[in-house]
């Protein structure tokens, strides 16, 4: 009977209950584990660890028991909003009816319409739904309160919401307009609000206390984000406020100290970041413990909405706008600002600086670090990470030039040469630009999270993150080592991997560790004469990255395209798809934005404020302020791109005319990416150039005739003027100054 008991008893161990897969990724990322951190203590793989969050694979005894225990531990730190059921447990699939809402005195928010589409979206959404259409402006009833349908699995992103918790049952923004005197607050998913306020104090009192808006954390150990109030021009003429900025308060960024409407802030307890009160206004009180009183105003008309990213949706309907900016919301996060300060933001709010500690002896907690973060104290840069005008290098003379031995400079790719006599031949210039290229170069980077150590003649480490002084003039492209086995290539057309503008290094210089690590995989020895390198490290972009590319994805994929389409099918898709949906469209094109601008802000330069070299700017006391990390993901992004040329070029002996960042030219028989990219079988070349639409494949840039490309250069006597920057359309209106 033992036997039959043990059988029993390891049967039951066999099934150890498990939450469902995303509920498993969000416990391990509130703990602010790493996958590499589990995998190690489950002595598996980081990519079966990965598998079982995903719902790809299933854990088995003895690792199945340990991860159970594990889950059930940090489920207890941080349990789930809603109780979230094993994922043995069958529900019966019943349909949801709405129960209709019981009138109350008490109602916080009078709704004048009901919304048409579901309550909440998740940030993934279903791969193939159908694209919605445009929304259209709610007629205005007289209902006095909301009528929400029953909540679905995925919404359209005509309807996206910001949270589930009753709290934020409004979402996360709402678009305020005036219209025939009444003042209403257009909310994500068609829902129309009365709003009684009668000033800026008032809204913001009106917003946090009926408005229902907000967000739930992004991270565990995070906090909510505050709720956006969007005001068009109507509303700003209602409160008080200039319909746009004068030429002195567009260039000072902000109202005067003396403005009415400051004074009334002022005079209610309410306080203005050092930004004061711009068109991304933050307005809070001090926080009382853990509740926070703080509301994010955004103002179109006075150029919150940058139109190089945002396009023209500051002069959509409220209803259209608050659909638009509820998109993005619910799948990246609610603004903040820009999208470049959104990008750097969303960094904290998945990998928050503090976390709550274990009960101490009194039961009490307090605040600690929290591990994987970069914390919440700034480090100083290695001083040839510092731009210039850094407080590091205030004893350098005045306009001195630093040397490539004194500064890292690792940027994106602006390199262009030349045609062959074979490559005029061609009839035609086909560009490529890889997908989300500096998300891809984010993605599984290892990076420094803390201050620089300085090592004299160290031994190099490729897994090892931080600047390196090497000499790397002796790699000879001409004869490169590929999967192991050596390759001669024309290295004459081929640009060096180790400079932006292509040219080969002359001396000692300094270098991000994928630069250094490529040259070794290229199979050449290098010996660094000194590094700053950062033994506390961890791959901190990774939550970033996939917040972003899911964002991506489902976007496109509301837009009809999808991750798994045939090549073919892919590049007819992509035609026109910004058509289908020009607000959606937009969406897109602010996704993108805020991949390249949270990089770029993680070396934000200093503005105006009368700063002089040597002084330290704002941007400085931020703990996200890492040149270190800004430079390994355009690093990795440019290594990543030439990796692709290598490859190609061992294959099929074709090398690209000009390369701009992203987008490579090359000369073609064909006008289509499929007329020389090699694919056989439907399978493209292993480590080569793909066309799809995950990040770090690539999608049709433009194509222009080989008479075009030596027409422009012979008109502006540039003969390697950078085809590149004009494949798209063709536009050449100046001289390429390389700006």
């Amino acid at each position: 009977m033992s036997e039959l008991f043990d059988a029993v008893d390891a049967l039951i161990a066999s099934r150890s209950p498990l939450p469902p897969p995303a509920e498993r990724k969000r416990l391990r990322q509130a703990h602010g584990l790493t996958l590499d951190e589990v995998a190690a203590a489950l002595q598996v793989r980081r990519a079966t660890v990965s598998g079982w969050e995903a719902g790809k694979t299933e854990p088995r005894p003895p690792e199945r028991d340990a991860y159970a225990r594990m889950l059930k531990q940090l489920a207890q730190l941080y349990p789930a909003v809603a109780p979230v059921l094993p994922e043995d447990t069958a529900i019966p699939e019943t349909p949801a009816v709405p129960a209709a809402p019981a009138p109350s005195a008490a109602e916080p928010a009078q709704a004048r319409t009901a919304p048409t589409g579901p309550a909440a979206e998740p940030a993934n959404t279903a791969l193939r739904p159908v694209a919605p259409a445009a929304v259209p402006r709610p007629a205005v009833s007289t209902r006095p309160a909301s009528r929400r349908p029953a909540a679905k699995r995925a919404a359209p992103a005509s309807a996206p919401a910001g949270g589930t918790e009753p709290r934020y049952e409004n979402g996360p923004l709402a678009v305020v307009d005036v219209a025939d005197g009444q003042v209403l607050a257009y909310c994500v998913g068609g829902l129309v609000l009365d709003v009684p306020a009668k000033s800026i104090p008032a809204l913001v009192e009106w917003t946090l206390c009926e408005g229902r808006l907000g967000q739930p954390k992004l991270s565990g150990p995070g906090k909510d984000a505050d709720p956006l109030i969007v005001l068009t021009g109507a509303a700003c003429e209602h409160y008080d406020l200039p319909v746009t900025l004068t030429q002195q308060e567009r260039l000072a960024g902000r109202l005067p100290e003396g403005h009415k409407v400051i004074k009334q802030l002022t005079r209610a307890n309410w306080q203005l970041t050092k930004r004061g009160f711009g068109p991304w206004a933050r307005i809070y009180r001090p926080a009382q413990g853990s509740e926070r009183a703080c509301v994010q105003l955004c103002i179109p008309s006075w150029d919150a909405l940058d139109t190089r990213h945002w396009a023209d949706a500051g002069q959509l309907p409220p209803a259209d706008l608050a659909r638009l900016l509820g998109t993005y919301a619910a799948r990246v996060m609610t603004p903040r600002g820009s999208t470049a300060v959104t990008g750097l933001e969303l960094m904290t709010a998945l990998h928050p600086p503090t976390r709550a500690s274990e009960p101490d002896a009194t039961g009490k907690r307090h605040s600690e670090h929290n591990p994987g973060s970069l914390g919440k104290d700034p480090v100083d840069c290695a001083p040839c990470e510092a731009p210039d005008g850094h407080p590091l290098l205030a004893d350098l003379p005045r306009f001195h030039q630093r040397t490539p031995a004194e500064v890292l400079v690792e940027e994106a790719y602006d390199w262009a040469r030349p045609l062959t006599d074979a490559e005029c031949l061609c009839p035609h210039l086909v560009g490529i630009d890889v997908n989300m290229a500096f998300a891809a170069g984010a993605n599984g980077l290892n990076v420094g999270l803390g201050a620089p150590t300085h090592v004299k003649s160290p031994v190099f480490d490729p897994k090892l993150p931080g600047s390196w002084l090497v000499d790397l003039s002796h790699v000879d492209l001409s004869r490169v080592k590929l999967a192991k086995q050596w390759t001669d290539l024309d290295g004459e057309l081929l640009p060096s991997p180790f400079t932006p503008k292509g040219e080969r290094p002359q001396g000692p210089a300094w270098y991000a560790t994928p630069t250094v690590a490529y040259a070794v995989e290229l199979g050449y020895d290098v010996r660094p004469v000194e590094a700053y390198v950062r033994y506390d490290n961890g791959r901190y972009l990774d939550a970033w990255y996939n917040r972003l590319r899911d964002a991506y994805l489902a976007t496109m994929a509301d837009l009809g395209v999808y991750a798994d389409m045939p090549p073919a099918e892919f590049l007819a898709a992509m035609d026109g798809y910004r058509q289908r949906d020009p607000q959606l469209a937009i969406v897109v094109s602010a996704i993108k934005a805020t991949v390249k601008g949270g990089i770029g802000k993680l070396r934000e330069r200093p503005r105006g404020e009368g700063w002089k070299p040597g002084q330290p700017w704002r941007a400085l006391a931020r703990p996200t302020w890492r040149p270190d990390i800004r430079a390994a993901v355009i690093s990795r992004t440019r290594i990543n791109m030439h990796r692709k040329i290598v490859k190609h070029a061992a294959f099929t002996g074709q090398y690209p005319v000009a390369i701009l960042s992203d987008c490579a030219v090359y000369a073609s028989d064909g006008p289509s990416p499929l007329d020389f990219l090699p694919y056989r079988d439907g399978k493209p070349l292993p480590g080569g150039f793909k066309l799809g639409l995950n990040p770090g494949l690539v999608k049709h840039e433009g194509t222009q005739s080989v008479l075009w490309g030596e027409g422009v250069r012979e008109q502006f006597n540039a003969p390697e003027l950078n085809l590149a920057r004009y494949i798209k359309d063709g536009t050449v209106t100046d001289q390429d100054t390389g700006e």
